[in-house]
């Protein structure tokens, strides 16, 4: 081996690598990145779940109870509920994650200390919140310390099975994966190839050249949004407690998403190694912050922030609301649209940058 000839080599190759300017900021940004979001963004440790009240006693010793429990700060008492019919719409609609429920009879409960005094039921198609609300089930009050035996109940998943959580996220992580990897490095790989070039030529306009190649990807991403529940269906015997096409109806929004980002990169990318880096560059965000892992009510505000601008953190509560609680669209509209908005202003950018070109 001749060193001299070998140093040469690495010498270009360092030299070729400063001159890529995205693949030396990726050097740099994954793992500042990878840092801050597990030092800083990801917590395990669950605060200000979003929950609500039933107080059926409406005593001075409930209402305190009521205060003890909130100055835990694991639970965010947003709603003071009237009937218990209050409390299973907002659990369907996913502005809750759980709820105290008081008993009219309280006190006698306390005294007699044969049934447990206090309900907490929680929305069980999201495995972290189970077990924040099993710690909190345990969780001692300094101002009541005869206050034990709080009952649990687990809406939604009562048996506790995992894959019944897991697999309706993993379908928005697929398709993330799959979605936005496939259609950038398609299109730069037509750009590499030549292809590009000769459809520009044509009378097709931005828009006609961007939803042409965005639109073929729609039915790949249906299929395996199809496998994906038949396999889960099969395996894990994972429900589809609503409706089949409002599942597909969400599922379709969030694959044109997830194809208008992946246009979109390959509108900055100049190459397929390009492209398969910034698209790893957008998983690690939506994976990491959009709930389907780590906590989202641990995370710190800034952190909550960006998770909302991710269009996975969206369909993960459409996913969860329709196939475990029985959601519908009109009950989950907020998240259908942040997705349109996203969708929107995607497109938008990638067809200005397509035109950009044609110019």
């Amino acid at each position: 081996m001749n060193l001299r000839r070998l140093g040469a080599i690495v010498l270009k190759e360092l030299r070729q690598l400063r001159r890529d300017r995205l693949t030396f900021a990726m050097i740099v940004g994954i793992p500042v990145m990878q840092l801050v979001l597990f030092g800083y963004a990801i917590n395990m440790d669950v605060r200000g779940l979003h929950a609500a009240v039933l107080d059926q006693a409406n005593t001075a010793q409930s209402r305190e109870v009521v205060a003890e429990i909130g100055a835990s700060q694991v639970l965010d008492f947003r709603y003071h509920l009237a009937s218990p019919q209050e409390l299973d719409r907002l659990l369907r609609e996913g502005r809750i994650s759980a709820a105290l429920v008081i008993p009219p009879d309280f006190e006698a409960r306390l005294q007699r200390r044969d049934r447990p005094p206090l309900q907490l039921v929680v929305d069980g198609s999201d495995q972290v919140i189970q077990a924040s609300a099993r710690q909190l089930a345990t969780y001692p009050l300094p101002g009541w310390p005869h206050l034990t035996g709080i009952q649990l109940v687990n809406f939604y998943n009562p048996e506790r099975l995992a894959p019944v959580n897991t697999v309706p996220g993993l379908i928005g992580v697929i398709l993330t994966m799959t979605m936005v990897l496939f259609t950038a490095i398609a299109l730069v790989r037509e750009r590499e190839r030549g292809n590009m070039e000769m459809l520009i030529t044509t009378p097709l306009s931005p828009w006609e050249l961007t939803l042409g190649k965005v639109l073929p990807f729609v039915g790949i991403g249906l299929v395996q949004v199809t496998v994906v529940l038949l396999v889960g269906r099969l395996l894990f015997e994972v429900p589809v407690r609503g409706s089949l096409w409002a599942l597909y109806a969400a599922a379709l929004l969030f694959i044109l998403a997830s194809l208008t980002l992946g246009v979109f990169i390959s509108t900055l990318a100049r190459s397929q190694f390009q492209a398969m880096q910034m698209a790893f560059f957008t998983f690690l965000p939506q994976i990491l912050l959009s709930g389907f892992m780590f906590p989202f009510a641990g995370m710190p505000k800034a952190a909550q922030w960006v998770a909302e601008i991710l269009p996975l953190t969206h369909f993960l509560r459409l996913t969860r609301g329709i196939m475990l609680r029985s959601a519908g669209l009109a009950d989950l509209w907020l998240e259908l649209v942040v997705l349109g908005v996203f969708t929107l202003v995607m497109l938008g950018f990638a067809v200005a940058r397509v035109h950009k070109r044609l110019d």
